[in-house]
């Protein structure tokens, strides 16, 4: 089951989404909320599986809000919903924020109901769109050209938070999730959380890959012990 949670600017969308979804199995409704302050913190309290954003007259704050969302829960997956969905421009900006799928306004609820179902399992769809938008695959190439061409060391899409340092140093020295989990008194899921936002930071595909990375960087220390 996965758990979605609706942001738009206009109730009456909002409705209509929830409206679509009451009757796709697979699909809670976790809650909705507009582009407002309140919905980072409503987010922390229900961590959805997916939240679905609606932008059009307010792509820029939704693209904000997307930022914010991912800083916060890296495994929350994100569906913007703008304009008609054919702008290249737009696409490249969600992939930026790291949206895991891109659709226009008016995608039809069986769609919709596909794509929170994949997103759900960690897949992203909108990668799958650089293939018939050349536009957007080139803006990404050069923007990776562009990083390559900078110190290694700003080659991070960010820094990592002094709490992802404490998290990647434990996970140099071995310990488990759960072990970290109990060292930093947060829960196991919060752990997972950050490793997530860890390894998309440092470009890595698993937490070993990860570590090798750190060490080789500086950013961890090991014991000679």
């Amino acid at each position: 089951m996965a758990k979605v949670f609706i942001v738009d600017e206009q109730p009456m969308y909002r409705q209509g989404i929830r409206a679509s979804l009451a009757r796709m199995p697979g699909v809670e409704i976790a809650g909705d909320a507009d582009l407002a302050d309140g919905v980072l913190s409503a987010i922390d309290t229900i961590m959805p599986d997916v939240v679905i954003m609606g932008a059009d007259s307010a792509f820029s704050e939704c693209l904000r809000i997307c930022r914010a969302i991912k800083q916060r829960a890296p495994s929350v997956s994100i569906i913007i919903l703008a304009g008609d969905g054919k702008q290249d421009d737009q696409v490249f900006q969600a992939i930026k924020a790291q949206a895991s799928a891109y659709h226009g306004r008016n995608v039809s609820a069986d769609e919709l109901s596909r794509s929170i179902q994949r997103c759900a399992r960690g897949e992203h769809p909108i990668n799958e769109t650089l293939a018939t938008r050349p536009r957007v695959a080139e803006q990404i190439l050069q923007q990776f050209h562009e990083l390559s061409r900078e110190k290694e060391t700003a080659s991070f899409m960010s820094p990592l938070t002094p709490k992802e340092m404490e998290v990647l140093q434990y996970m140099a020295e071995g310990y488990l999730n759960k072990q970290i989990a109990d060292k930093l008194d947060v829960t196991e899921q919060t752990i997972k959380n950050h490793i997530t936002s860890i390894l998309r930071k440092l470009n890595a595909n698993a937490r070993t890959q990860a570590v090798v990375i750190a060490i080789k960087k500086g950013l961890v220390v090991l014991s000679k012990e």
